[in-house]
Protein backbone atom coordinates (compact mmCIF):
# COMPACT_ATOMS: atom_id res chain seq x y z
CA UNK A 1 0.00 0.00 0.00
CA UNK A 2 2.85 2.36 0.75
CA UNK A 3 4.42 1.85 -2.69
CA UNK A 4 1.02 2.50 -4.31
CA UNK A 5 0.41 6.04 -2.37
CA UNK A 6 3.78 7.19 -3.03
CA UNK A 7 3.34 6.46 -6.44
CA UNK A 8 0.10 8.90 -6.69
CA UNK A 9 2.01 11.73 -4.18
CA UNK A 10 4.54 11.43 -6.98
CA UNK A 11 2.22 12.18 -9.34
CA UNK A 12 0.65 14.76 -7.80
CA UNK A 13 3.90 16.55 -6.65
CA UNK A 14 5.16 16.39 -10.54
CA UNK A 15 1.34 17.62 -11.96
CA UNK A 16 1.70 20.57 -9.29
CA UNK A 17 5.00 21.90 -10.40
CA UNK A 18 4.13 21.24 -14.17
CA UNK A 19 0.53 21.03 -15.13
CA UNK A 20 -2.29 18.67 -14.82
CA UNK A 21 -1.35 16.04 -17.36
CA UNK A 22 -3.67 15.36 -19.84
CA UNK A 23 -2.35 11.81 -20.83
CA UNK A 24 0.78 9.84 -19.98
CA UNK A 25 3.24 7.49 -21.98
CA UNK A 26 3.83 4.28 -19.86
CA UNK A 27 7.13 2.68 -21.21
CA UNK A 28 9.64 -0.09 -21.10
CA UNK A 29 12.48 -1.12 -22.65
CA UNK A 30 12.45 -4.14 -25.37
CA UNK A 31 15.49 -6.46 -26.30
CA UNK A 32 16.70 -3.88 -28.41
CA UNK A 33 16.24 -1.16 -26.14
CA UNK A 34 13.72 0.39 -28.37
CA UNK A 35 10.99 2.12 -26.17
CA UNK A 36 7.51 0.24 -26.21
CA UNK A 37 4.53 1.28 -23.98
CA UNK A 38 0.72 3.25 -24.03
CA UNK A 39 -0.59 6.14 -23.47
CA UNK A 40 -3.43 6.86 -21.00
CA UNK A 41 -5.49 9.30 -20.66
CA UNK A 42 -6.61 11.69 -17.58
CA UNK A 43 -8.85 8.80 -15.93
CA UNK A 44 -6.58 6.07 -16.05
CA UNK A 45 -3.51 7.49 -14.32
CA UNK A 46 -4.96 7.32 -10.65
CA UNK A 47 -5.53 3.73 -11.73
CA UNK A 48 -1.84 2.75 -13.21
CA UNK A 49 -0.03 4.74 -9.86
CA UNK A 50 -2.70 2.27 -7.72
CA UNK A 51 -2.91 -1.13 -9.07
CA UNK A 52 -1.04 -0.91 -12.24
CA UNK A 53 -2.21 -2.10 -15.10
CA UNK A 54 -1.18 -5.32 -18.04
CA UNK A 55 0.59 -5.63 -20.78
CA UNK A 56 1.45 -7.38 -23.49
CA UNK A 57 4.46 -9.63 -22.05
CA UNK A 58 6.25 -10.19 -25.74
CA UNK A 59 6.65 -6.68 -25.91
CA UNK A 60 10.24 -7.42 -24.60
CA UNK A 61 11.66 -9.82 -27.05
CA UNK A 62 10.27 -8.16 -30.41
CA UNK A 63 12.95 -8.11 -33.10
CA UNK A 64 14.21 -4.60 -34.37
CA UNK A 65 11.29 -4.41 -36.76
CA UNK A 66 8.64 -4.79 -33.94
CA UNK A 67 8.34 -8.53 -34.69
CA UNK A 68 7.26 -11.73 -32.94
CA UNK A 69 9.83 -14.85 -33.57
CA UNK A 70 8.50 -18.32 -33.35
CA UNK A 71 9.51 -20.51 -30.14
CA UNK A 72 10.37 -17.72 -28.05
CA UNK A 73 7.40 -17.10 -25.08
CA UNK A 74 4.59 -14.71 -24.54
CA UNK A 75 4.32 -14.43 -28.62
CA UNK A 76 2.40 -15.84 -31.23
CA UNK A 77 2.98 -19.35 -30.42
CA UNK A 78 1.32 -19.19 -26.75
CA UNK A 79 -0.94 -16.56 -27.36
CA UNK A 80 0.68 -13.02 -27.02
CA UNK A 81 -0.12 -13.12 -22.88
CA UNK A 82 -0.17 -10.07 -21.24
CA UNK A 83 1.30 -10.04 -17.52
CA UNK A 84 0.50 -7.14 -14.65
CA UNK A 85 2.48 -4.30 -14.77
CA UNK A 86 3.70 -2.04 -12.42
CA UNK A 87 5.07 1.78 -12.71
CA UNK A 88 9.18 2.29 -11.64
CA UNK A 89 8.83 4.89 -8.65
CA UNK A 90 10.84 7.99 -9.45
CA UNK A 91 10.38 7.70 -13.57
CA UNK A 92 7.34 10.05 -13.07
CA UNK A 93 8.26 13.14 -15.49
CA UNK A 94 6.93 15.53 -18.02
CA UNK A 95 6.86 15.26 -21.77
CA UNK A 96 8.33 18.93 -22.36
CA UNK A 97 7.95 18.69 -26.08
CA UNK A 98 4.20 17.61 -25.99
CA UNK A 99 1.53 20.35 -27.13
CA UNK A 100 -0.30 19.35 -24.41
CA UNK A 101 0.95 18.66 -20.99
CA UNK A 102 1.92 15.05 -20.71
CA UNK A 103 3.47 13.09 -18.33
CA UNK A 104 5.45 9.71 -18.78
CA UNK A 105 6.73 7.13 -16.40
CA UNK A 106 8.92 3.88 -16.84
CA UNK A 107 7.14 0.42 -15.36
CA UNK A 108 8.24 -3.21 -15.32
CA UNK A 109 6.26 -6.27 -15.51
CA UNK A 110 5.37 -9.25 -12.69
CA UNK A 111 5.90 -12.90 -13.60
CA UNK A 112 3.70 -15.44 -13.77
CA UNK A 113 5.56 -16.66 -10.24
CA UNK A 114 4.64 -12.95 -8.90
CA UNK A 115 8.54 -11.99 -9.20
CA UNK A 116 10.04 -9.81 -12.24
CA UNK A 117 9.63 -10.81 -15.25
CA UNK A 118 12.79 -12.59 -16.78
CA UNK A 119 12.71 -10.79 -20.29
CA UNK A 120 13.18 -7.31 -18.74
CA UNK A 121 16.43 -5.85 -19.51
CA UNK A 122 15.69 -3.98 -16.01
CA UNK A 123 15.32 -7.26 -14.60
CA UNK A 124 17.97 -8.68 -16.54
CA UNK A 125 20.87 -5.71 -15.22
CA UNK A 126 19.38 -5.94 -11.48
CA UNK A 127 20.34 -10.29 -11.63
CA UNK A 128 23.55 -9.44 -13.40
CA UNK A 129 23.81 -6.75 -10.41
CA UNK A 130 23.35 -9.12 -7.66
CA UNK A 131 27.15 -10.67 -6.99
CA UNK A 132 28.69 -7.72 -6.39
CA UNK A 133 25.81 -6.87 -4.19
CA UNK A 134 26.75 -9.65 -2.21
CA UNK A 135 29.98 -8.46 -1.71
CA UNK A 136 28.85 -4.78 -0.66
CA UNK A 137 29.93 -3.62 -3.67
CA UNK A 138 28.09 -0.87 -6.16
CA UNK A 139 29.20 -0.02 -9.91
CA UNK A 140 29.18 4.19 -10.02
CA UNK A 141 28.16 4.54 -13.71
CA UNK A 142 27.94 7.23 -16.93
CA UNK A 143 27.36 6.55 -20.13
CA UNK A 144 28.31 8.19 -23.35
CA UNK A 145 26.37 8.39 -27.01
CA UNK A 146 27.54 9.18 -30.14
CA UNK A 147 24.87 10.25 -32.67
CA UNK A 148 24.34 11.79 -35.92
CA UNK A 149 21.91 15.12 -37.13
CA UNK A 150 20.81 14.47 -40.24
CA UNK A 151 18.73 16.96 -42.53
CA UNK A 152 14.93 16.36 -42.18
CA UNK A 153 14.67 16.37 -46.03
CA UNK A 154 17.81 14.63 -47.04
CA UNK A 155 20.07 11.42 -45.69
CA UNK A 156 22.84 12.73 -47.07
CA UNK A 157 23.20 16.18 -45.95
CA UNK A 158 24.61 16.64 -42.00
CA UNK A 159 23.84 19.23 -40.19
CA UNK A 160 26.81 20.74 -38.04
CA UNK A 161 28.71 20.67 -41.72
CA UNK A 162 29.28 24.27 -42.10
CA UNK A 163 29.59 25.71 -45.28
CA UNK A 164 32.54 26.96 -46.91
CA UNK A 165 31.99 30.71 -46.90
CA UNK A 166 30.22 32.35 -49.98
CA UNK A 167 29.44 28.81 -51.30
CA UNK A 168 26.87 26.28 -50.73
CA UNK A 169 29.30 23.33 -50.60
CA UNK A 170 29.82 21.97 -46.92
CA UNK A 171 33.46 22.22 -45.21
CA UNK A 172 35.68 19.45 -45.94
CA UNK A 173 37.56 17.26 -43.19
CA UNK A 174 36.54 16.37 -39.83
CA UNK A 175 37.21 19.64 -38.01
CA UNK A 176 36.77 17.31 -34.81
CA UNK A 177 35.93 18.62 -31.15
CA UNK A 178 35.37 22.73 -33.21
CA UNK A 179 33.17 24.55 -30.55
CA UNK A 180 32.11 26.33 -33.05
CA UNK A 181 30.44 23.45 -34.96
CA UNK A 182 28.62 23.62 -31.69
CA UNK A 183 26.85 27.30 -32.78
CA UNK A 184 25.23 25.59 -35.86
CA UNK A 185 22.99 23.28 -33.48
CA UNK A 186 22.95 25.66 -30.68
CA UNK A 187 18.99 25.87 -30.28
CA UNK A 188 18.62 21.98 -30.67
CA UNK A 189 20.90 21.61 -27.86
CA UNK A 190 19.15 24.37 -25.90
CA UNK A 191 16.15 21.97 -26.67
CA UNK A 192 17.89 18.87 -25.22
CA UNK A 193 19.30 20.41 -22.26
CA UNK A 194 16.40 22.30 -20.99
CA UNK A 195 14.25 18.75 -21.31
CA UNK A 196 16.76 16.88 -19.74
CA UNK A 197 16.77 18.95 -16.69
CA UNK A 198 12.93 18.71 -16.78
CA UNK A 199 13.00 15.21 -16.52
CA UNK A 200 15.83 14.70 -14.38
CA UNK A 201 18.51 13.64 -17.05
CA UNK A 202 21.87 14.59 -15.86
CA UNK A 203 23.27 15.94 -19.15
CA UNK A 204 26.86 16.97 -18.77
CA UNK A 205 29.29 18.25 -22.00
CA UNK A 206 28.69 18.14 -25.93
CA UNK A 207 30.92 17.70 -28.35
CA UNK A 208 31.36 17.80 -32.10
CA UNK A 209 32.40 14.42 -32.87
CA UNK A 210 34.82 13.08 -35.73
CA UNK A 211 32.43 13.39 -38.54
CA UNK A 212 30.93 16.28 -39.98
CA UNK A 213 27.23 16.10 -37.92
CA UNK A 214 28.41 13.64 -35.67
CA UNK A 215 27.83 14.70 -31.52
CA UNK A 216 28.44 13.33 -28.38
CA UNK A 217 26.58 13.77 -25.03
CA UNK A 218 27.75 12.46 -21.95
CA UNK A 219 26.01 11.97 -18.96
CA UNK A 220 27.18 12.51 -14.88
CA UNK A 221 28.05 9.47 -13.09
CA UNK A 222 25.52 7.68 -10.74
CA UNK A 223 25.96 4.98 -8.35
CA UNK A 224 22.82 3.08 -9.59
CA UNK A 225 23.20 1.22 -12.69
CA UNK A 226 19.23 0.49 -13.82
CA UNK A 227 19.01 4.61 -13.19
CA UNK A 228 21.96 5.10 -15.40
CA UNK A 229 20.21 2.88 -17.86
CA UNK A 230 17.11 4.82 -17.51
CA UNK A 231 19.21 8.64 -18.47
CA UNK A 232 20.77 6.96 -21.35
CA UNK A 233 17.58 5.75 -23.01
CA UNK A 234 15.32 9.10 -21.32
CA UNK A 235 18.27 10.99 -23.14
CA UNK A 236 17.55 8.96 -26.68
CA UNK A 237 14.29 10.11 -26.27
CA UNK A 238 14.79 13.04 -25.85
CA UNK A 239 17.69 14.07 -28.59
CA UNK A 240 15.04 12.47 -31.25
CA UNK A 241 12.36 15.09 -30.19
CA UNK A 242 14.37 17.70 -30.05
CA UNK A 243 15.88 17.04 -33.78
CA UNK A 244 12.43 16.59 -34.79
CA UNK A 245 11.64 19.88 -33.77
CA UNK A 246 14.38 21.99 -35.34
CA UNK A 247 13.92 19.77 -38.88
CA UNK A 248 16.72 17.14 -37.95
CA UNK A 249 16.83 13.70 -37.62
CA UNK A 250 19.21 11.88 -34.98
CA UNK A 251 20.49 8.70 -36.02
CA UNK A 252 21.95 6.14 -33.49
CA UNK A 253 22.97 3.91 -36.16
CA UNK A 254 26.53 2.52 -35.38
CA UNK A 255 27.75 2.61 -38.56
CA UNK A 256 24.98 5.21 -40.77
CA UNK A 257 28.28 6.40 -43.50
CA UNK A 258 30.83 3.68 -44.95
CA UNK A 259 33.77 5.79 -44.29
CA UNK A 260 32.97 7.81 -41.54
CA UNK A 261 33.24 7.60 -37.51
CA UNK A 262 30.30 5.21 -36.29
CA UNK A 263 28.25 5.89 -33.38
CA UNK A 264 29.52 4.56 -29.72
CA UNK A 265 27.66 3.89 -26.50
CA UNK A 266 30.88 4.15 -24.37
CA UNK A 267 30.23 3.08 -20.40
CA UNK A 268 32.18 4.66 -17.54
CA UNK A 269 32.79 2.53 -13.95
CA UNK A 270 33.93 2.91 -11.08
CA UNK A 271 33.20 0.77 -7.83
CA UNK A 272 32.56 1.49 -4.41
CA UNK A 273 32.34 -0.68 -1.21
CA UNK A 274 30.07 0.23 1.57
CA UNK A 275 31.31 3.56 2.71
CA UNK A 276 31.76 4.42 -0.76
CA UNK A 277 35.11 4.54 -1.19
CA UNK A 278 36.95 3.50 -4.58
CA UNK A 279 37.10 0.06 -4.74
CA UNK A 280 39.82 -0.41 -7.50
CA UNK A 281 42.10 1.67 -5.56
CA UNK A 282 42.35 -0.26 -2.46
CA UNK A 283 44.54 -3.09 -2.73
CA UNK A 284 48.10 -3.41 -1.85
CA UNK A 285 49.06 -1.54 -5.08
CA UNK A 286 47.20 1.49 -4.22
CA UNK A 287 48.64 3.70 -7.50
CA UNK A 288 46.63 5.27 -9.36
CA UNK A 289 49.12 4.73 -11.99
CA UNK A 290 50.10 1.50 -13.84
CA UNK A 291 50.21 -1.13 -12.96
CA UNK A 292 47.23 -0.36 -11.18
CA UNK A 293 45.97 -2.49 -8.34
CA UNK A 294 45.20 -6.22 -8.85
CA UNK A 295 41.01 -5.25 -8.35
CA UNK A 296 40.93 -3.47 -11.79
CA UNK A 297 43.19 -5.40 -13.51
CA UNK A 298 41.26 -8.92 -13.01
CA UNK A 299 38.09 -6.69 -13.60
CA UNK A 300 39.61 -5.90 -16.83
CA UNK A 301 40.83 -9.04 -17.48
CA UNK A 302 37.20 -10.30 -16.73
CA UNK A 303 35.65 -8.24 -19.75
CA UNK A 304 38.44 -9.27 -22.11
CA UNK A 305 37.89 -13.08 -21.29
CA UNK A 306 34.67 -12.36 -21.88
CA UNK A 307 34.20 -9.62 -24.90
CA UNK A 308 34.18 -12.16 -27.90
CA UNK A 309 30.88 -14.02 -26.58
CA UNK A 310 29.66 -10.72 -25.25
CA UNK A 311 30.02 -8.48 -28.51
CA UNK A 312 26.31 -9.57 -29.37
CA UNK A 313 24.96 -7.44 -26.82
CA UNK A 314 26.93 -4.47 -27.84
CA UNK A 315 26.73 -5.09 -31.35
CA UNK A 316 22.90 -6.23 -31.90
CA UNK A 317 22.34 -5.59 -35.48
CA UNK A 318 23.55 -5.64 -38.86
CA UNK A 319 24.82 -2.56 -39.29
CA UNK A 320 26.66 -2.88 -35.89
CA UNK A 321 29.31 -4.98 -37.56
CA UNK A 322 29.83 -1.82 -40.33
CA UNK A 323 31.23 -0.06 -36.83
CA UNK A 324 33.86 -2.69 -36.01
CA UNK A 325 36.60 -2.05 -38.70
CA UNK A 326 40.52 -1.46 -37.86
CA UNK A 327 41.35 2.26 -38.62
CA UNK A 328 38.16 3.49 -37.90
CA UNK A 329 38.25 4.56 -33.96
CA UNK A 330 36.16 1.37 -33.01
CA UNK A 331 37.53 -1.11 -31.08
CA UNK A 332 38.17 -4.83 -32.61
CA UNK A 333 40.54 -6.27 -30.41
CA UNK A 334 40.13 -7.24 -26.64
CA UNK A 335 42.67 -5.18 -25.49
CA UNK A 336 43.30 -2.48 -22.99
CA UNK A 337 45.56 0.90 -21.96
CA UNK A 338 45.81 4.17 -20.70
CA UNK A 339 44.84 7.09 -22.70
CA UNK A 340 44.20 5.34 -25.94
CA UNK A 341 40.49 5.35 -27.69
CA UNK A 342 41.34 2.30 -30.06
CA UNK A 343 41.21 -0.18 -27.14
CA UNK A 344 38.42 -1.64 -25.86
CA UNK A 345 38.97 -0.79 -22.21
CA UNK A 346 40.34 2.71 -21.80
CA UNK A 347 41.60 3.47 -18.93
CA UNK A 348 41.51 7.51 -18.44
CA UNK A 349 42.85 9.95 -16.65
CA UNK A 350 42.44 9.75 -12.82
CA UNK A 351 43.34 9.50 -9.66
CA UNK A 352 42.33 7.21 -6.38
CA UNK A 353 39.04 8.54 -6.06
CA UNK A 354 37.78 8.41 -9.93
CA UNK A 355 39.95 5.11 -10.51
CA UNK A 356 37.39 3.61 -13.37
CA UNK A 357 37.68 1.90 -16.94
CA UNK A 358 36.11 2.82 -19.90
CA UNK A 359 34.27 0.39 -22.16
CA UNK A 360 34.12 1.33 -25.62
CA UNK A 361 32.73 -1.37 -27.99
CA UNK A 362 28.96 -1.17 -27.82
CA UNK A 363 27.34 0.85 -30.73
CA UNK A 364 24.96 3.40 -30.00
CA UNK A 365 22.55 1.04 -31.56
CA UNK A 366 22.44 -1.28 -28.41
CA UNK A 367 20.07 -1.71 -25.73
CA UNK A 368 21.69 0.21 -22.65
CA UNK A 369 20.73 -2.44 -19.91
CA UNK A 370 21.97 -5.40 -21.48
CA UNK A 371 25.41 -3.60 -22.61
CA UNK A 372 25.59 -2.57 -18.75
CA UNK A 373 24.29 -5.85 -17.23
CA UNK A 374 27.19 -7.63 -19.75
CA UNK A 375 30.56 -4.91 -18.98
CA UNK A 376 29.09 -5.66 -14.60
CA UNK A 377 29.19 -9.64 -15.60
CA UNK A 378 32.60 -9.58 -17.26
CA UNK A 379 34.31 -7.23 -14.37
CA UNK A 380 32.52 -9.16 -11.90
CA UNK A 381 33.54 -12.35 -13.54
CA UNK A 382 37.47 -11.30 -13.44
CA UNK A 383 37.73 -10.57 -9.82
CA UNK A 384 36.33 -13.10 -8.94
CA UNK A 385 38.58 -15.78 -10.79
CA UNK A 386 41.76 -13.20 -10.65
CA UNK A 387 41.73 -13.17 -14.60
CA UNK A 388 44.78 -11.39 -15.85
CA UNK A 389 44.21 -9.13 -18.54
CA UNK A 390 47.56 -9.44 -19.93
CA UNK A 391 50.22 -6.44 -20.96
CA UNK A 392 48.50 -3.08 -21.90
CA UNK A 393 48.58 -1.27 -25.10
CA UNK A 394 51.04 1.03 -24.44
CA UNK A 395 50.36 5.29 -24.89
CA UNK A 396 50.65 6.45 -28.54
CA UNK A 397 51.43 2.70 -29.60
CA UNK A 398 50.08 1.47 -32.78
CA UNK A 399 47.35 -1.77 -32.83
CA UNK A 400 47.85 -4.34 -35.35
CA UNK A 401 44.74 -6.08 -35.59
CA UNK A 402 43.87 -9.33 -35.25
CA UNK A 403 40.41 -9.52 -35.19
CA UNK A 404 39.26 -11.79 -32.25
CA UNK A 405 36.29 -9.84 -31.59
CA UNK A 406 33.76 -11.44 -34.16
CA UNK A 407 32.83 -8.57 -36.97
CA UNK A 408 30.15 -10.81 -38.46
CA UNK A 409 26.55 -10.79 -36.71
CA UNK A 410 26.14 -14.48 -37.36
CA UNK A 411 29.79 -15.36 -35.49
CA UNK A 412 28.89 -13.18 -32.78
CA UNK A 413 25.48 -15.41 -32.27
CA UNK A 414 27.34 -18.23 -32.25
CA UNK A 415 29.71 -17.30 -29.82
CA UNK A 416 27.17 -15.49 -27.58
CA UNK A 417 25.59 -18.88 -27.68
CA UNK A 418 28.42 -21.13 -26.72
CA UNK A 419 28.82 -18.11 -23.91
CA UNK A 420 29.36 -20.20 -20.36
CA UNK A 421 29.79 -17.06 -18.18
CA UNK A 422 27.02 -14.43 -19.69
CA UNK A 423 23.90 -17.13 -18.57
CA UNK A 424 25.11 -17.17 -15.07
CA UNK A 425 24.53 -13.44 -14.42
CA UNK A 426 22.00 -13.03 -17.39
CA UNK A 427 19.87 -15.81 -17.14
CA UNK A 428 19.78 -18.88 -18.99
CA UNK A 429 16.68 -18.54 -20.19
CA UNK A 430 16.73 -14.71 -21.01
CA UNK A 431 20.36 -15.57 -23.01
CA UNK A 432 18.43 -18.57 -25.27
CA UNK A 433 15.75 -16.30 -26.10
CA UNK A 434 17.94 -13.25 -27.24
CA UNK A 435 19.91 -15.60 -29.62
CA UNK A 436 17.33 -17.06 -30.87
CA UNK A 437 15.61 -13.61 -31.91
CA UNK A 438 19.08 -12.03 -33.30
CA UNK A 439 19.29 -15.25 -35.65
CA UNK A 440 15.96 -15.15 -36.69
CA UNK A 441 16.39 -11.28 -37.36
CA UNK A 442 19.90 -12.14 -39.02
CA UNK A 443 17.97 -14.82 -41.16
CA UNK A 444 15.92 -12.55 -42.25
CA UNK A 445 18.40 -9.65 -42.87
CA UNK A 446 20.32 -11.62 -45.37
CA UNK A 447 17.73 -13.17 -47.35
CA UNK A 448 16.41 -9.84 -48.50
CA UNK A 449 17.75 -9.10 -51.92
CA UNK A 450 19.72 -5.36 -51.73
CA UNK A 451 20.46 -3.23 -55.01
CA UNK A 452 24.14 -3.84 -54.22
CA UNK A 453 23.67 -7.36 -55.43
CA UNK A 454 22.41 -6.20 -58.72
CA UNK A 455 25.47 -3.46 -58.74
CA UNK A 456 27.49 -6.02 -58.02
CA UNK A 457 26.79 -9.06 -60.17
CA UNK A 458 23.44 -8.33 -62.66
CA UNK A 459 25.93 -8.16 -65.34
CA UNK A 460 29.14 -9.59 -64.62
CA UNK A 461 27.68 -13.34 -63.61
Amino acid sequence: MARKQSLLSELRAVQKKHGDFESMDLLIPDLNGILKGKRVRRGEMDKACKGGFVFCAGATMLTGLGEVVSGVPYGADDGDPDLPAKLIPGSIVPVPWSNKPMGQAFFRLVGEDGGDFFCDPRTVLENALKPLAKRGLKPVVATELEFYLLDGKSEELRIGAPMIPGTDRPQPGTQVYNPDDLFEVEAFLDDVYAWCEAQKVPAEAAISEYSAGQFEINLHHVDDAVLACDHAVMLKRIIKAAAKKHGFIACFMAKPFEEDAGCGLHIHMSIVDRNGKNYFSQDKEKMALPPFSARLRHAVGGLLKIMPEATLIGAPNANSYRRLRPDMFAPVEPNWGVNHRVVSIRIPESDEKNLRFEHRTAGADANPYLVMAGVVAGAHHGMKNRIDPGPMVEQGAEIVPKLKIPNRWEAAIDKFQRSKVLPEYLGKDYCKYYAMVRRAEAEQYHNKIAQLDFDWYLRGV
